[in-house]
């Protein structure tokens, strides 16, 4: 089990892992531990989990892995920070064989906090810990359908009243899947034994879309008008998705024509309903506006975004800035307004591989999070200074180099692949890798 550690300061990052000895002959004190900084775990040694870091921390796994998900709205509320959580995720599997796959609707519940009630000790009192530690476990329900294929990425978006996933598939198909029943049916027992057994065989996607040229991973709802969608391929092609009035899909069979290699991420724009963006494995951002023709649509491209592949992309909400990851290991913040300098107005180097996934904090507009093949989530905040005044007294001398914006590693996944705030509880991450789903806030944001 991994071991995180940290506090949040002025003058300081988070202490974000710590290597205790196991060894029966020598009990080693605590010490930091960070990936690629410093030697590796020795024999006897092993990760152990700092619980005080967390307010909350949970596991959880589905059988197959799943490569990507979405945290699914829910009418619960927003902002809610009350204790025991309860969250919703669509997520497609990567099964060993294609007709295995799944497409899952998670409801996750009854998540607690990493701290229990103190207790004084009475046998009563055991008693009632041990009841109350019954209480406490963490529910999960999974209504599932099948999926020929592993399912590469999933996005999530709700028309209207009705919530919809759109689903790229490994057989070079991308489908969009009616969701209502999925969620109804996992917040009843009954209703979803009845699912299971009667209907799930029998669910099919409402729309699907062949035309790609072979598999993708890129896809993106627009979150300004209900049913637009982008899909882009490892064959360098995007193609705009229109919803019409029948509940169906116009695909414009122009791709958006730039990247050379594969379109690796896209992503609307916040603010403007004909503006998206997208990088590709031929290293570069691309800036598009889809009332252009599809061949002169791209309006701003800076060529070598990273030293290689960039991987994903993130638009603020709240500020002009796009968020990138590569296959350098880098997390680069791009001013939009200053994009065609071809120049990031930030950039950060904690992994030691290539960047999984990148998200900016839906509510804190300084603050986002990653993760990287070297099974780190980091999580930033661009706001944070250190304090001159404090000096170098309380920094660590394994830490004195890390990024000084950098306030949180979590480890203890293996191969992560995906993660997303959840935007309707702050502070609230939850990713995926072959090691299973992981929900977790840690004390730093």
């Amino acid at each position: 089990m991994a071991a995180r550690k940290g506090r949040r300061r002025t003058c300081e990052t988070e202490e974000p892992m710590e290597a205790e000895s196991r060894n029966a002959e020598s009990e080693g004190p605590a010490q930091v531990y960070l990936p690629g900084r410093g030697p590796p775990l020795s024999e006897g040694e092993e990760l152990v989990m700092d619980e005080e870091a967390y307010v909350l921390y949970h596991r959880a796994q589905t059988g197959a892995p799943c490569l990507s998900f979405d945290i699914v709205r829910d009418h619960l509320g927003d902002n809610r920070s009350e204790l025991p959580l309860t969250l919703y995720l669509c997520a497609g599997t990567q099964a060993e064989s294609a007709q295995s796959n799944r497409l899952m609707m998670l409801r996750m519940h009854n998540l607690h906090g990493t701290k229990l009630p103190p207790s004084e000790g009475s046998d009563e009192e055991d008693e009632e810990d041990e009841e109350d530690e019954e209480d406490r476990k963490p529910q999960l329900e999974l209504a599932m359908v099948p999926h020929y294929g592993g399912i590469n990425r999933v996005r999530v978006s709700w028309l209207g009243e009705e919530p919809v996933a759109g689903v790229w598939s490994e057989k070079g198909q991308v489908e969009v899947f009616a969701l209502r029943r999925l969620l109804q049916v996992v917040d009843d027992p009954q209703a979803l034994a009845a699912f299971l057994r009667d209907e799930q065989a029998r669910v099919k996607p409402i729309f699907a879309f062949a035309g790609h040229m072979g598999e993708g991973f890129a896809l993106d709802w627009s979150p300004r008008v209900p049913g637009r969608l982008l899909t882009g391929d490892c064959q360098k092609n995007i193609h705009l998705w229109t919803p019409t009035d029948g509940g169906s899909w116009h695909v414009d069979q122009r791709p958006f024509v730039g990247h050379t290699r594969s379109v690796e991420d896209l992503q609307w724009s916040p603010t403007e309903d004909t503006v998206f963006g997208s990088c590709s494995a031929d290293a570069s951002i691309r800036i598009w506006d889809i009332r252009a023709a599809p061949s002169k649509a791209c309006m701003l491209t800076t060529a070598a975004a990273h030293d290689g592949d960039v991987n994903v992309i993130n638009w603020s909400r709240r500020e002009p800035f796009l968020l990138s990851g590569g296959d350098d290991g880098a997390l680069k913040v791009w001013d939009l307004r200053q994009f065609k300098s071809g120049s990031p107005v930030a950039t950060f180097k904690q992994h030691v591989a290539p960047v999984t996934s990148v998200e900016w904090h839906p509510q804190d507009s300084g603050v986002f999070a990653a993760s990287g093949a070297d099974n780190q989530i980091t999580q930033w905040d661009l706001a944070v200074e250190r304090d001159p005044e404090a000096g170098d007294a309380e920094t660590d001398p394994g830490l004195a180099d890390l990024p000084q914006q950098l306030l949180f590693v979590h480890q203890g996944e293996t191969d992560l692949k995906e993660l997303h705030w959840h935007p309707q509880c702050p502070g609230v991450l939850v990713s995926t890798a072959l090691s299973g789903f992981t929900v977790f806030r840690t004390i730093s944001v």
